[in-house]
């Protein structure tokens, strides 16, 4: 390749990323940071401990390729890292984005998704990579902060502990149903499954309000459950799920990408207060821990594992 070549191809290159940093760069960088644009990115002192998660969305596999936008790709590949975050009950940080994608993917249309997020979380963009690939994948890694020892486990749910969700389930799952039907990218239930907000004052909220513990439904509650009970070394009897307009049983339980909180908590009446007094929804109460780990059980009857199931 001649040298003309090579410095054709850098200077492309360098107006791609010019291009990105101004679509998802922080305008206000706290004093004495830096995000975007220098060899990494340098962050002020984190209140007690950090808490860090990194996740990844393929387009085609976690957001069908036929209904819905490299945007929604980006915006919903932020939500699911912040989400994990949202579940430790954690203050987000900053965040860091990998894209990898054939050429001629639109990278401007998926970092303004990744922007979207962003701005909607309070996130800033800290920084990231771009490289060549096959197929279009977004890697997030995010982080955050808690007071020093305060981060919300899976693993703290107690004998007797109330059981709570923080919305009505089912909805993302719906949305893709619809969508794939014929439905609008309007439609209620459809942003539900292409644009999801993680729960990041909910988690705050129920984590200063001494949860016991808690943890994000990415895969579908029929699943999570079973994971926080496993870990918490205790089991479950629900009384109802509560299942979103226009979706199905079998969507509340498997579909699996709400992104709402599964919280447990010993004090259910101050859960409810916390949320109230920060102009949150009450979150819904929905049965209890049982001693027995092997008692896992929807109105009496046993519950089967059933959500999203990652292939390796």
């Amino acid at each position: 390749m001649s040298s003309s070549s090579s410095e054709n191809d850098q200077a492309r290159e360098d107006n791609v990323l010019e291009r990105i940093a101004q679509i998802v760069g922080q305008r206000n960088i706290p004093a004495g940071e830096v995000h975007i644009g220098d060899d990494a990115a340098v962050l002020g002192p984190f209140l007690g401990q950090v808490v860090v998660s990194t996740d990844v969305a393929v387009y085609g596999i976690h957001l069908d390729i036929k209904h819905f936008s490299l945007e929604d790709l980006g915006f919903k590949a932020v939500t699911s890292a912040l989400s994990d975050l949202a579940a430790m009950g954690a203050h987000p940080r900053g965040l860091a984005v990998a894209v990898s994608a054939p050429p001629g993917t639109d990278l401007e249309q998926l970092h303004r998704g990744i922007a979207l997020a962003s701005e909607a979380t309070g996130c800033p963009v800290i920084g990231g990579d771009l490289s060549s690939a096959t197929d279009t994948s977004v890697a997030v890694s995010v982080f955050g902060e808690v007071p020093l020892g305060e981060a919300v486990l899976r693993s703290g749910a107690k004998d007797g502990d109330e059981i709570f969700v923080t919305g009505v389930l089912g909805r993302a799952s719906a949305g893709l149903r619809l969508r794939r039907g014929g439905a609008s990218l309007d439609n209620e239930l459809v942003e539900a499954q292409r644009r999801p907000l993680a729960r990041i004052n909910e988690g705050i909220a129920a984590r200063d309000s001494g949860v016991s513990a808690m943890m994000d439904l990415s895969d579908g509650i029929g699943l999570d459950l079973h994971r926080l009970a496993t870990a918490s070394k205790v089991g479950f009897a629900l009384r109802h799920v509560p299942i979103a307009d226009g979706a199905t049983l079998q969507e509340a339980m498997s579909g699996g990408e709400d992104y709402e909180l599964l919280i447990t908590t010993s004090d259910p009446e101050k859960l409810i207060a916390t949320f109230l007094e920060r102009g949150l929804r009450a979150p819904i109460s929905i049965g209890t821990i049982v001693l027995d780990s092997e008692t896992r059980t929807l109105e009496g009857q046993p519950i089967e594992k059933l959500g999203w199931q990652h292939q390796l």
